[in-house]
């Protein structure tokens, strides 16, 4: 039991997160030195997790508005109109420290926790994806954290019945001491019964749900907005335990009080659990709270106020009913088997009063609370620009085969097979596209329509330019859900940055930023959600600059998608873009030479648009038999992975082919052409019969393409090299990942 009435020192303020200055502010706004339990509320209310004190005022120049978006950044998740009166409700959000420290619960409790942000929108969750980053596959703690954090994801996504559709796992040793785990949900709901976190109305119950108060979890918030030191491993305390089937139950009872009428308001407890849920009701209301603690179901005996306030306990809701819907909403609760309790009540004196054995423990301005959190504008030196590397600079130390086979079975581009098999793909039945292509799709409800969606960032390319890495992975989002023939309506963002103190890390943030409002307004591809996840570093070496793009599209008919397999022999393969052997930052440059140098490749947007909706338009009019986007690896890579898709070898011949389209510079080296990274660019196929006319067509939109072979036979031959079989390339690229897990490969 921690007492209320302990004498705050500086250690103290320090211990709790807040720098002397916060201290002052707080003293300033409330007149008079606070309990224990009040600098446990405002440290958790000010810290860098739940404030955004250091990326707020970059965060507001992002596009957030179209005519389709419902509900942008501010709510638990961003709703968007998909017609017919359905709402797509997502987000992304990081669990980053807790799962370095405990893989297993750490991710757990991530995808947990943005579940929770989905249906309390009032969504059903109908699709998962994640964004994994791991350190070097030879540290010591490598394997051991893949493994833990995998088992996470699996663990609560598949007991909890929702499908896992997507995502990307990658290594790089700047994750070393600090791995990155981003939960994506999606969720359906009606277009007109969307549930918002805002009380409304003076002496309302407010009521807490789901499961019982533990001590895990206290200060995860704070513990996640500060960077690693030696020992971090022992914050295991901070870390919270969660309970998939607890969260199922309170999924259908959430849904089936929202759909009997019987809710005002309702907020998840997430990060800082019950202080910051009560707060944002009652402060976007206008309204004060005022709670008793002896109300809540603890699970533990002897917590104190400052134990409850901050405990991050998992698969809580709190709610606001509506006056005389007490008993009936109770009833549904407790079939269900959870905890309903009225603790609270909304009142008109804009006060966050808590109380406890009859005591006040806390009574605080609520406005303030969240109004007057400190707000930076924090020095940022902009990344110097890298040169270019011409293509020519850059030679081969293989054969393009040889270079081929390592880059498939190296750790960032080897199947991940053994990470996604542990997830449950198809559970609702409803999946059209599972891990291993562009884009995630889930048909909805019975169709026509369907969903499709992404995540992505290259984070070489935003180390190098902040700036065109943050575009480039709001355009490979986009290109992603473009590839498979669904228009691209909004994103979610996860920015994982490390320590903002530090100008040229708040440099990075800043120009990523930047690249990401720009890309987003040319590409009409909104931010309507999105979570900041800072200080990701640790004894002083952050993360590369990580900002992640969930991206969302619809499809008008399910039935009319692509994917990435080649699907006949003797089609013809189309290359759509231009292409300049862009080998700066790229998978190439890394993993064949050893350098991570040079510019990335630059996104011209406008070329984006214009290319991807062509493509687009080929794919809904049926007249393509598969589509890929081309990204790490480049064409290369690409051809591979529609190779070992379909089953189907194709035969590469771009040096002498005839037509007035072939447009490929003659001075490219082959190893450049085959490898590089040039953006807005795509694969096709199509019938022998249609190349002429898909070529004026795209000649008439000024599409650049070109005839670079053909499908067939069981190799992929690359010009003047051996043919590579099919079992050649599956082996080279499906062996990697089960080998390390098992110990036998670094």
């Amino acid at each position: 039991m921690i007492p209320n009435d302990i004498k705050i020192t500086p250690q103290l303020v320090a211990e709790h997160g807040l720098k002397p200055d916060e201290y002052q502010r707080f003293l300033h706004l409330i007149g008079r030195e606070p309990s224990i339990t009040e600098l446990g509320i405002v440290s958790a209310m000010w810290n860098e997790h739940c404030s955004y004190k250091s990326s707020k005022i970059h965060l507001k120049t992002l596009p957030t508005k179209a005519p389709w978006v419902i509900q942008g950044p501010g709510e638990n998740a961003g709703v968007i109109d998909i017609g017919d009166g359905i709402a797509v409700v997502f987000k992304m959000e990081s669990h980053n420290h807790p799962s370095f420290i405990e893989p297993y619960q750490g991710a757990t409790t991530g995808v947990g926790g943005i579940l929770r942000d989905v249906f309390t929108m009032g969504a059903r969750p109908i699709a998962a994806l994640n964004a994994l980053r791991f350190g070097d596959p030879a540290h010591h703690k490598t394997r051991h954290l893949v493994s833990g954090v995998v088992a996470g994801v699996g663990g609560y996504g598949n007991s909890f019945g929702v499908p896992t559709v997507g995502g990307l796992v990658g290594f790089h040793t700047r994750y070393d001491g600090n791995i990155l785990v981003n939960a994506m949900a999606v969720g359906l709901a009606r277009a007109d019964e969307i549930f918002y976190a805002k009380a409304s109305g003076v002496g309302k119950a407010i009521v807490y749900l789901g499961s019982k108060t533990g001590r895990d979890g206290i200060h995860g918030a704070t513990m996640a907005s500060a960077a690693f030191g030696e020992g971090g491993e022992e914050r295991r305390p901070t870390v919270q335990v969660g309970d998939p089937f607890a969260e199922k139950l309170l999924l259908e009872a959430c849904l089936e009080i929202m759909a009997a009428g019987h809710v005002d308001a309702i907020q998840d407890m997430g990060a800082a659990g019950l202080t910051c849920s009560a707060v944002e009701m009652g402060a976007k209301g206008d309204l004060g709270v005022e709670l008793d603690l002896d109300k809540v179901p603890c699970r533990e005996e002897g917590m104190s106020a400052y134990e409850m306030m901050l405990s991050e306990s998992q698969e809580r809701m709190l709610m606001v009913i509506k006056p005389g819907h007490e008993e009936p909403a109770e009833a549904i609760f407790k079939k269900w088997g959870l905890d309903f309790a009225v603790i609270g009540h909304t009142t008109d004196t804009l006060r966050f009063v808590v109380k406890h054995q009859g005591e006040v423990m806390a009574d605080l301005p609520i406005k303030e609370l969240g109004d007057e959190a400190p707000e930076y504008d924090r020095p940022w030196i902009e990344t110097p620009p890298k040169q270019r590397i011409a293509p020519e600079a850059v030679e081969a130390p293989l054969s393009n085969a040889e270079a081929l086979l390592k880059l498939i079975g190296s750790p960032d581009l080897c199947s991940k097979r053994w990470v996604y098999e542990q997830y449950d793909t198809l559970i609702l039945g409803n999946s059209v596209v599972t891990p291993g292509g562009d884009a995630g799709i889930v048909r909805i409800e019975d169709g026509p329509k369907g969903l499709a969606m992404t995540a992505d960032v290259t984070p070489r390319y935003c180390e190098a330019d902040p700036f065109e890495g943050g575009k480039q992975a709001v355009a490979e989002a986009w290109r992603n859900l473009t590839a498979v023939g669904a228009t691209p309506l909004a994103i979610t963002d996860n920015l994982n940055f490390g320590n903002p103190e530090r100008p040229e890390v708040m440099g990075q943030l800043v120009g990523a930023i930047k690249g990401i409002g720009e890309a987003c307004r040319v590409l009409d591809f909104p931010v309507v959600s999105g979570n900041v996840s800072l200080y990701n570093e640790t004894n002083g070496v952050s993360i590369l600059p990580t900002p992640t793009i969930g991206g969302v599209g619809v499809l008008a008919d399910v039935t009319k998608h692509a994917t990435i397999g080649f699907k006949a022999e003797g089609d013809a393969i189309i290359l759509i873009g231009l292409t300049e052997g862009w080998l700066g930052q790229s998978s190439y440059l890394a993993t064949i030479c050893g350098r991570e140098e040079g510019a990335p490749p630059p996104v011209d947007l406008a070329v984006e648009r214009q290319n991807g909706d062509f493509v687009r338009g080929l794919i809904v009019n049926g007249r393509v038999s598969a589509c890929h986007d081309l990204s790490d690896g480049g064409l290369a890579v690409a051809l591979a992975e529609m190779a070992m898709a379909g089953g189907i070898g194709a035969e590469l011949d771009f040096m002498d082919i005839p037509g007035a389209h072939r447009q490929i510079p003659g001075d490219i080296p082959s190893h450049a052409f085959l490898f590089g990274e040039d953006q807005a660019r795509y694969v096709v196929t199509c019938p022998y019969d249609q190349i002429n006319q898909l070529q004026k067509d795209a000649l008439a939109a000024g599409v650049p393409t070109w005839h670079v072979g053909s499908t067939g036979g069981a190799s992929l031959n690359l010009p003047g090299e051996a043919p590579i079989s099919l079992a050649g390339l599956n082996s080279a690229h499906e062996a990697w990942f089960p080998a390390y897990m098992s110990g036998k490969s670094a």
